[in-house]
């Protein structure tokens, strides 16, 4: 293992080595508290651009299962077909891993999508800094490199460019409901949540201009960096709202950001954003709560919320914004993920809902 060294944009640095791609990479650098579900994390689109820190300390125990595509096309045990993490940093990397459906080891498949991996780092010292500065962006440098310095921006990327699909693809296909999914990076759990609903599912670009479509109901799906970047996707979806023909539409992550923004709200970054398995809301107008699973740097300003909408979720820590709903017509949207997998599912009755209008 080759001496890495990760440095922040402050200066501070962190020792230790390398278990991965070998290769000086840079990014945004953010932290994950789950316990369990790197498989998952590590394949969400939403991570793209970032280098990820586990505050668990021991990762890569259980392996990577199996990158084979299942019913429908899609990776069987995974949120995509790749990894979209720019780099993985974790306290201690167990290279000897034991599950029943483990493929290969954590470092191997970094080493094949060619996706640096850093060992022996203070990941929870890490996140104290984060947690302190905010987010920050950072840099994996090879000691024995120290002229190699990669460079990288994160701050008005249009990433969700890059990871959504480029063409039409139909799940699903013939039957009775249809359902638009405006693909901005999103997670196979939320397609197989919908499929299993009995719908058909018309997945279509960030930027295709839907509105001509037959179809029943819209889902807009997470994706990632700032959803002020994604100016077409907000017009299409104010077209959508503008329809005197109304039709259901539920929005999840950066799905609730860009309801809200064709609302008319406005959108702000958290100082180090929600990425864990244990982030509590609340239904707003209630004393009931729910154990969500969250992955995003941005949140929903309420206090812009035009007068025929109103939040609908709350987030029990900070009191941010976690998902929105129109007054009247069945147009509503969680920050969070219902569909979480890895993670609770106490949501996961909000497909329900949305199918149940369509």
């Amino acid at each position: 293992m080759r001496n890495v060294t990760l440095v922040l944009d402050d200066g501070t640095k962190f020792h230790g080595k390398s278990f991965g791609y070998e290769k000086p990479v840079a990014g945004e650098v953010v932290f994950n508290t789950a316990m369990m579900g790197y498989p998952e994390s590590l394949t969400d689109p939403s991570y793209a651009g970032q280098l990820l820190a586990l505050t668990y300390p021991l990762i890569g125990n259980y392996g990577v299962p199996p990158l084979n595509e299942g019913a429908n096309g899609l990776a069987e045990f995974t949120e995509s077909n790749k990894i979209y993490v720019s780099a993985l940093i974790v306290t201690d990397y167990s290279e000897v891993y034991c599950h029943w459906n483990a493929q290969e080891s954590l470092g191997d498949w970094l080493k094949r999508e060619q996706i640096p991996g850093i060992t022996g780092i203070d990941t929870r010292e890490l996140t104290k800094v984060l947690r302190e500065h905010g987010v920050m962006m950072g840099k994996i440098i090879f000691d024995d490199e120290p002229e190699n310095i990669p460079e990288a921006e994160y701050a008005g990327v249009n990433f969700v460019s890059e990871v959504s699909c480029k063409e039409i693809i139909h799940y699903n296909k013939g039957a009775e409901k249809k359902v638009v999914l405006v693909d901005c990076g999103v997670k196979n759990n939320i397609i197989r949540s919908l499929i299993r609903r009995g719908v058909e599912v018309i997945r279509v670009p960030w930027n295709y201009d839907f509105n001509e479509m037959d179809f029943d109901g819209l889902f807009l799906a997470n994706g990632p960096g700032d959803p002020d970047t994604c100016a077409e996707t907000v017009e299409n979806i104010r077209k959508f709202l503008n329809n005197p023909k109304v039709r259901p539409c539920m929005g999840i992550c950066m799905g609730n950001q860009l309801l809200s923004k064709a609302a008319g709200a406005s959108i702000y970054k958290l100082k180090y954003g929600h990425r864990s398995h244990n982030q509590p809301v609340r239904l707003v107008g209630s004393t009931q709560c729910f154990v969500t699973t969250q992955n995003h740097g941005y949140a929903v300003d309420s206090t812009t919320l035009p007068a025929e909408w109103e939040p609908l979720y709350i987030n029990m820590n900070d009191g941010s914004n976690e998902g929105v709903r129109h007054k009247t017509n069945p147009w509503f949207s969680a920050q969070f993920h219902p569909e979480a997998c890895s993670g609770p599912v106490d949501t996961y009755f909000m497909f329900d809902e949305f199918v149940n209008l369509l």
